[in-house]
């Protein structure tokens, strides 16, 4: 029987790089980043950093795997932000602020926001207060109000359109009346909508 041969250490565990060039080392660590979510270029070399990689052998990975097609910033922010915006409603302030956390350079965060526009910002801004409603119904307008806009407002949507979507929301179920004064909710702003 052959003796046993231990298993080699895994580089993750206690914290030191495997050995071998730096390239190595970069294309490894980058694999098995990718292999668990598609990742940013600013996220891989974040990670390559802070492993120890050498810029020059990191850059020369990131250069070819964004070649061969491993790493697409482009599609991968584009993905991202209209997920984003479908699944969380997030407006296009909040996804660009959540894109650049990601690593995404500014022209792609730009790129990738092309596609979301003023209409689908109402729209989608629209949906979200009219399914927060149903839970605020017994509440008094101006409460209702105040935690609409603060959901808007937390979702990137600015002051002027989160006021001027719950306005459209609550008239609609007054009766056409002026649900509320906006000065009187902003004590000391006057906000335009």
């Amino acid at each position: 029987m052959p003796p046993a041969v231990p298993p080699p250490p895994d580089p993750q565990s206690d914290g030191e790089q495997p050995p071998g060039d730096p390239e190595s080392v970069a294309r490894a660590i980058c694999l098995r980043l990718l292999d668990q979510r598609a990742r940013s270029r600013g996220e891989l070399a974040k990670a390559l950093r802070k492993r120890g990689v050498p810029d020059d052998a990191a850059v020369r990975v990131l250069d070819r795997f964004t070649e061969v097609g491993l790493i697409d910033d482009a599609a991968l922010a584009e993905t991202m932000a209209g997920a984003q915006h479908r699944e969380r409603g997030l407006a296009r302030r909040a996804l660009a602020e959540k894109l650049r956390q990601r690593g995404f350079e500014d022209d792609v965060v730009a790129a990738a926001l092309t596609g979301i526009d003023s209409a689908d910002e109402h729209t989608r801004a629209r949906e979200l207060v009219r399914r927060r409603r149903r839970a605020l119904a017994g509440l008094p307008v101006e409460v209702q109000t105040r935690r609409l806009v603060g959901l808007l407002a937390r979702k990137g949507y600015p002051a002027g359109l989160a006021y001027g979507i719950v306005r459209e929301a609550l008239a609609d179920t007054s009766g056409g009346a002026e649900p509320f004064d906006s000065a009187e909710l902003v004590e000391g702003h006057q906000i335009d909508v």
